[in-house]
C-alpha cells in the first residue's frame, strides 16, 4: 500500500465509544481529531458483549450491537470524503467464547477484529488467579497463543497486559521462555500482533508489548499494527511517530492495518512523513 510522501496514509485502529461505559466522547469526536492528525482513517473497535451479560459493567451488551453499528455508520456519512471511517470489534478470548464469538463476527460486516485477553478482568481473575503470579503470567500468555490459532482474529492487542496486574512481580527474564513459546505458536498462524502506545499511562509505563518482546516478534517476523486504545478523543493517533520509532529500533521496516480483514503494509519511513509529532503528556 503507497501514497504519494505527507498524504494521508495511516489508520488508528484501537479506539472505543461511550458503549463499553469507560470511555468518553462520541464517535465524531474521534474522527474530528483523526483528521487534525493527517490519519487517512480509523477503525472503531469496542468492546465486545459477552455470553450471560458476562463483565457487562465494562463493555457493550448483544442488544446495542445494532446501536454501535448505527452509531459508526452516521460517523461514516458525516465524515465522507474527509476520513475514512471502519467498523470493527475488540472480542475477548476465552476457549468458551469460541462459539459465541464466530457467531457475532458473522452477524455483521466487521474491517477489523483484534482479540484481547483481559487479565485484569474480574471473570478472568476468578477463572485463572491461584496466588501464582508466574503461573497466571504462563496462562496469559497461552492463552494469547490459542486465540491466535482460532483463527477469529486479525491481530492481537495490548499483547503483555499483564505485566500491569500484578507490576511488582513484572520480570520480563522470568517470563521469557514462556513468551518465546507463545510467540513461536503465534507467528504459525500469520496473525499480527498489536504495539498499543496506551501502555504508557499504565503501571508499568512502557508500551504494551515492552521494547524487550518486541524484538522477539521481529525476530518471528510477526506484523504489527500500531493502535493508541482511545478511550479520549485525543489519544487517537497518540505517539504513533514514536511507536514508528520502536518498531525501527528492532528491526522493522513495515507497520499494518487492516481494511476488510485484509492484511495491508505501509513503509514506516511513508508513514512517518505523512504524521504530525503528536502525543498527550501522561
Amino acid at each position: 500500500m503507497t501514497c504519494p510522501p505527507t498524504d494521508p496514509c495511516m489508520y488508528e485502529s484501537h479506539m472505543h465509544t461511550e458503549l463499553c461505559k469507560h470511555a468518553r466522547g462520541a464517535p465524531d469526536e474521534y474522527a474530528a481529531v483523526a483528521v487534525e492528525r493527517n490519519l487517512k482513517g480509523m477503525t472503531v473497535t469496542c468492546h465486545c458483549p459477552l455470553p450471560d451479560r458476562i463483565n457487562a459493567e465494562s463493555r457493550m451488551t448483544a442488544d446495542q450491537v445494532d446501536t454501535y453499528v448505527h452509531m459508526i455508520q452516521e460517523t461514516q456519512t458525516r465524515f465522507q470524503g474527509r476520513l475514512d471511517v471502519r467498523l470493527g470489534l475488540e472480542s475477548d478470548y476465552l476457549p468458551q467464547f469460541v462459539p459465541w464469538l464466530q457467531r457475532l463476527h458473522a452477524a455483521q460486516d466487521y474491517s477489523y477484529i483484534l482479540g484481547s485477553v483481559h487479565p485484569q478482568a474480574a471473570y478472568y481473575q476468578e477463572a485463572f488467579w491461584t496466588d501464582n503470579v508466574r503461573e497466571f503470567q504462563r496462562t496469559y500468555f497461552n492463552h494469547l497463543a490459542e486465540a491466535a490459532e482460532t483463527g477469529l482474529f486479525d491481530c492481537l492487542s495490548h499483547p503483555d497486559l499483564v505485566k500491569n496486574c500484578h507490576p511488582g512481580n513484572w520480570n520480563f527474564s522470568v517470563v521469557e521462555d514462556d513468551i518465546g513459546r507463545s510467540l513461536d505458536r503465534i507467528a504459525r498462524t500469520g496473525v499480527s500482533m498489536e504495539f498499543n502506545t496506551s501502555g504508557l499511562f499504565k503501571k508499568i509505563r512502557e508500551y504494551n508489548p515492552g521494547q524487550a518482546q518486541l524484538a522477539m516478534m521481529r525476530e518471528r517476523d510477526i506484523t504489527v499494527v500500531i493502535g493508541a486504545d482511545a478511550h479520549v478523543a485525543q489519544r487517537v493517533g497518540d505517539h504513533f511517530p514514536q511507536a514508528l520509532d520502536a518498531l525501527q529500533n528492532v528491526g522493522y521496516t513495515h507497520v499494518s492495518l487492516y481494511l476488510d480483514r485484509q492484511r495491508q503494509d505501509l513503509a514506516i519511513d511513508q508513514v512517518r512523513h505523512s504524521l504530525p509529532m503528536t502525543s498527550m503528556a501522561a
